[in-house]
């Protein structure tokens, strides 16, 4: 492809071509998702994979694949696949009797990077009461938000809101830097840029101080996968998140920060001390709104409270982190190091990209995500989707990531695991249900505490 026949809008943007660049058959960059459909006839997952196959053929976003251009060097665009077909991704599989072991499998293998992108596995279940469906975008087709958009024009057609149109962007010329005129601005966007990469460079350095590493949260690639999910009654979360304050998602976080402490003393690791950086990402995409692909990813640093041992505890010191995460914003702090990549030239991420892998056990020790999901019920073939399981791709040197999505009244957990350095992983899971039973428990004596007294 000559430089000529790029749009600037076509083009991959940085952080977009950063997840192209750090990808290796050991660390795969794909996000995935377990749905799983209840099945109204011994036909149904054969059904379900005609309509997808189908369906994906009249969607835009899923027929570009990634392609190397001239200029700018060591850049990537997207472009329409010329012989698309949607056969080539909707995959239809045996009757399987374990989703999760089957995600694990699926989700070990990177996406095929000559064609768009994506897949997506039906997997028949054994008992045929149930179907699953595996869907797996690379991180540089979509984000967690643009991810949902593409997988919901799969499911069933639903009335959701109309994105709002955008003006389109003037289109810059590959050139422009060479204009005199536009000197100044670019001095003084420069100058700020600078600026908050030495804020950004700062705040991951003293991130970095006090840290006593988790044994349990490293390892060497092993290439392996293993996935397990949790469900939990989002009422219960609602629950503790009115007796302490604070969000949904901060009670979300310390799920996670109380189970890594359960699993850390139940397979005899010690937790007393134990402060796992989490990356927790922060999207700058405006919802509903019209824009083109591309991540627009920013984040927070918290380091979670696993030595603490009062629950209650453990989610306060999660509010307090996330509320100065907050006021500082998204565009500062440790957190925001994917910013970065803004500032890096095309090659520097072709040359660059394995580095940038290396470095990420350095930054954080734990990826928790939370991707969104709307509230109306959602459908394939007429099949009511009820249970869904969001997956992150797992970074280098880390043994787990964990995606949470909310869905009807209950939260999904989505972990995802080096199946050789986790060996246990649904003993993290049972500590995930066992973690907002004692969030509970705890809120309700110290609500007999308070109340106890009084009534007396």
């Amino acid at each position: 492809m000559t430089s000529s026949s790029v749009q600037s809008s076509d083009l991959l943007v940085p952080l977009d071509l950063a997840f192209w660049n750090i990808e290796t058959a050991e660390h795969p960059m794909h996000l995935g998702a377990l749905g799983v459909f209840e099945a109204d006839g011994p036909g149904a997952a054969d059904r379900a994979a005609d309509l997808l196959a189908a369906r994906a053929a009249a969607v835009p976003g899923l027929r570009m694949r990634i392609r190397s251009v001239l200029v700018p060097v060591g850049g990537a665009v997207r472009v329409p696949a010329p012989a698309f077909d949607p056969l080539e991704h909707v995959r239809l599989a045996a009757p399987v009797a374990d989703f999760h072991a089957a995600a694990g499998a699926l989700m070990r293998r990177p996406v095929e990077r000559g064609r768009p992108p994506w897949e997506a596995h039906v997997l028949p279940g054994a008992d045929g009461t149930s179907y699953a469906v595996i869907f797996k975008f690379h991180h540089a087709l979509a984000d967690g938000l643009r991810a949902l958009t593409l997988g919901a024009a799969l499911l069933d057609p639903v009335d959701l809101p109309t994105a709002r149109e955008r003006p389109p962007a003037p289109a810059a010329s590959r050139w422009s830097f060479l204009d005199p005129r536009t000197l100044p601005d670019r001095v003084r966007g420069t100058v700020a840029d600078l600026g908050q990469a030495i804020g950004i460079g700062t705040s991951v350095a003293r991130a970095t101080l006090g840290i006593r590493s988790c044994a349990a949260l490293t390892a060497a690639a092993s290439g392996t996968r293993r996935t397990a999910g949790v469900v939990l009654d989002l009422d219960d979360v609602h629950l503790v998140r009115k007796a302490v304050g604070g969000t949904v998602n901060d009670v979300l976080i310390a799920v996670v920060a109380g189970a890594l402490r359960r699993w850390l003393d139940e397979r005899g690791d010690c937790s007393e001390g134990v402060e796992p950086r989490a990356l927790i990402p922060v999207s700058r995409r405006r919802p509903r709104s019209a824009q083109p692909p591309g991540n627009r990813l920013s984040g927070y640093l918290v380091r979670l409270p696993v030595g603490h041992e009062d629950p209650l505890d453990r989610l306060r010191a999660v509010r307090a982190a996330m509320d100065r995460n907050k006021e500082a914003g998204p565009e500062r702090g440790a957190g925001a190091v994917a910013l970065l990549a803004e500032h890096v030239p095309s090659l520097g991420h072709r040359i660059g990209g394995p580095v940038v892998a290396q470095a990420a056990r350095l930054l954080f020790d734990i990826l928790v995500t939370s991707v969104p999901l709307p509230g109306i019920g959602l459908r394939l073939g007429g099949c009511r989707l009820t249970e869904v399981y969001p997956f992150a791709p797992l970074a280098r040197g880390q043994s787990l990531a964990v995606a949470v999505s909310t869905y009807r009244g209950r939260v999904h957990y989505g972990l995802v695991a080096d199946a050789a350095a986790v060996p246990d992983l649904e003993l993290l899971a049972q500590s995930v249900r066992d973690e907002i039973d004692g969030l509970v428990a705890a809120c309700a004596q110290e609500a007999g505490l308070v109340t106890g007294p009084a009534a007396t």
